[in-house]
C-alpha cells in the first residue's frame, strides 16, 4: 500500500548520520549496569498486521471523519477529513469510484506452500474530485436525495458547501464535479442528513455547535445566483450543541437531539401544521427535555433514529440510556395534539381526542449498556433496534414488545473499544443482518436472526452470532480505528473511514 510506503521513506529520512571513525572506536567502561538478558526475545509481543481489503483510497494527510455514499451509484463514495494531523488543519476531502476493485481471488490449494507468490493485492484506488475550500476539518458529508445530484459538506469552520455532480447517465459515470455554494451561520457543523421526501428534492439539514439547526435546499438551476436555499431555522436546542439528527422515513419530520437532553421533532414542511399536530410554539410535534424528570438523561443526548413506519423516535444518551418517544401520525385524520402540549381549544376541536395518539408519550426508558450509545439503527423489514456503545457493546431490542426487551446483547462486540456505527443490511438477510465498526479499527457483521423469538424461562440473552469480520485499520488504541462505514442496499461491499488516514474497500 502507498500509505506504509510513505512511512517507510519518512522513517528512513529520519535516522542518523554514520557515526566518525572516532566515534566509531570509543570504548565504553563497564559501569555495572543492567545485563542484558538474551531471554527477553521470548517476552516480546508478537504483531500480527492483518489486511482483508480488495481496495483502498489513502490521498488523505490525516484522519478520514466522513464518508457518503451516491444513492445511485452504488460505487462512488465520497470522504471528508483534515489535511494534516494538526488541530488546525484545512479540511479536504475526495469522491472516488470503488468499482475497479476487483473481488479478492479465490486462493488455490498451492497457497499454503507459496504465500509470496499467490497473495492477493489490495487496489490503489485514486480520487476523481477533490472537495477543497474549508480551513478546518470536514467532518460531515451527505449526497442529496434523491437521485445524488449534489455533494454537501460540513466543517468544524462552521462552512456548508456545495458541489453540482453532473453524471453520465448512458454509462452511469460522473464527469464533473463543481462548486456551486457556500453558507456559514454556525460555529462548528456537527451533522448533516438528507431528505428522503422525493416531493422536496435536494433538502438537507444540519446541526451547529451551538444548538441551532438549518434546513437548506440546493438548485443551482432555479437560482444560479443564490442555490443554497434557508428553508427553516431553529434554535430550541441553543445554547447545548446539537449532537445528532434524522428525518423519518416520508422526510415530513426532522428529530434532533442535543448535549441538554433536549429532544425536538420539527414539523419542517408544515404537514402537521396542517392537522393542528403541533406544539405551541408552532414549530415541533414533540419537544422534550430534562426538566421533565422521566425524560432527563444526565450527561446528555448523542444519537437518535426514527423507526421505518414513523410511529416513534429513539434517542441514546449518557450512561447507556436510551428513551422511546411516540410520534403523531400525520396521515390519520382522527388524532389528536402531542401529549406533551397544552393544545388551545381550536386544535382540539380540529384534532378529535382518538386514544390512538402517541406524540410525545414515552413508550419506554430501557440502559442495558454501561456507558453511552453513540450510534442507533432500525432494521427496514424486522421490528428491531440496535444500539452500539462507548462500552464496546452491541444490544439488539425488540420493538414489537411492550418495554423494547433486549433479546440479544453482545458484550464484548468490539473488544471494549468504542462503537462507531451500527446498521442493518436493507435488502439481504431479511433484515437480520447487521453491520458495526469500532474504534478496534473492526467491521463486524452479526446475524441476529430470532431476535422476537420468545426466550425461555430463565435464558440469558443469547449473543447474536457473528457472520464475518474484516481488518485493515489501525486500532485498539494505536491512533486508528473506524470512523464510519457505507454498505449499500446490498450490503456486498464495505467502504470504511479510518482513523488511520485510509479508505478501504471490503467485499462482503
Amino acid at each position: 500500500m502507498a500509505a506504509p510506503q510513505r512511512q517507510q521513506e519518512e522513517d528512513i529520512d529520519d535516522m542518523p548520520e554514520t557515526l566518525d571513525a572516532d566515534e566509531a572506536l570509543e570504548e565504553f567502561e563497564d559501569e555495572g549496569g543492567m545485563e542484558i538478558d538474551d531471554d527477553d526475545d521470548d517476552d516480546r509481543e508478537e504483531i500480527i498486521l492483518q489486511n482483508d481489503s480488495i481496495a483502498y483510497m489513502d490521498a488523505h494527510k490525516g484522519s478520514v471523519f466522513a464518508i457518503a455514499q451516491h444513492p445511485t451509484i452504488p460505487s462512488l463514495v465520497a470522504t471528508g477529513g483534515g489535511e494534516g494531523d494538526e488541530d488546525d488543519a484545512p479540511g479536504k476531502g475526495y469522491v472516488f469510484d470503488t468499482s475497479p476493485a476487483a473481488g479478492r481471488p479465490v486462493l488455490p490449494a498451492s497457497y499454503n506452500s507459496d504465500p509470496q507468490q499467490q497473495q492477493p493485492r489490495s487496489t490503489e484506488l485514486t480520487p476523481l474530485f477533490a472537495i477543497d475550500g474549508h480551513t478546518d476539518s470536514v467532518n460531515a458529508l451527505a449526497f442529496t436525495l434523491p437521485r445524488g445530484e449534489y455533494l454537501v459538506s460540513g466543517g468544524l469552520d462552521g462552512r456548508l458547501r456545495a458541489y453540482r455532480l453532473k453524471v453520465d447517465t448512458q454509462h452511469n459515470k460522473p464527469t464533473a464535479f463543481d462548486f456551486v455554494a457556500e453558507a456559514q451561520e454556525v460555529p462548528e457543523i456537527n451533522w448533516v442528513a438528507a431528505c428522503p421526501a422525493p416531493e422536496y428534492p435536494n433538502a438537507v439539514a444540519l446541526g451547529g455547535s451551538d444548538g441551532s439547526v438549518w434546513v437548506y435546499t440546493v438548485d443551482a438551476e432555479a437560482d444560479p445566483a443564490n442555490p443554497l436555499q434557508i428553508v427553516q431555522t431553529y434554535f430550541l436546542h441553543a445554547p447545548a450543541p446539537c449532537t445528532a439528527g434524522a428525518w423519518s422515513p416520508d422526510g415530513a419530520l426532522l428529530a434532533t437531539v442535543a448535549e441538554d437532553s433536549s429532544l425536538h421533532v420539527w414539523d419542517v414542511w408544515g404537514n402537521a401544521a396542517a392537522k393542528g399536530l403541533t406544539n405551541d410554539n408552532g414549530q415541533t410535534v414533540v419537544s422534550l427535555a430534562d426538566a421533565d424528570a422521566r425524560f432527563a438523561v444526565e450527561g446528555g443526548l448523542y444519537s437518535v433514529a426514527v423507526d421505518p413506519r414513523g410511529a416513534f423516535v429513539a434517542v441514546g444518551g449518557a450512561g447507556g440510556a436510551i428513551k422511546i418517544v411516540g410520534l403523531p401520525r400525520l396521515g390519520d385524520s382522527n388524532q389528536s395534539a402531542p401529549q406533551n402540549s397544552r393544545p388551545s381549544k381550536a386544535k382540539a376541536k380540529g384534532s378529535g381526542t382518538g386514544s390512538s395518539s402517541q406524540g410525545g408519550a414515552i413508550l419506554a426508558d430501557i440502559a442495558v449498556q454501561r456507558d453511552g450509545v453513540e450510534t442507533l439503527a432500525f432494521s427496514p423489514t424486522q421490528p428491531l433496534l440496535a444500539a452500539g456503545s462507548v462500552d464496546g457493546s452491541v444490544a439488539v431490542y425488540d420493538t414489537a414488545r411492550g418495554g423494547f426487551a433486549a433479546r440479544k446483547l453482545n458484550e464484548a462486540a468490539h473488544d471494549g473499544y468504542s462503537v462507531v456505527k451500527v446498521e442493518f443490511v436493507r435488502s439481504a438477510g431479511e433484515g437480520w443482518l447487521l453491520t458495526s465498526c469500532g474504534l478496534d479499527g473492526v467491521v463486524r457483521r452479526w446475524d441476529v436472526r430470532g431476535q422476537t423469538a420468545v426466550p425461555r424461562p430463565g435464558a440469558g440473552a443469547e449473543p447474536a452470532r457473528l457472520v464475518n469480520e474484516w481488518r485493515g485499520h489501525r486500532g485498539e488504541g494505536e491512533g486508528g480505528g473506524v470512523l464510519g462505514f457505507v454498505q449499500g442496499d446490498t450490503g456486498e461491499r464495505i467502504v470504511t473511514a479510518g482513523d488511520d488516514g485510509v479508505a478501504l474497500v471490503f467485499e462482503a
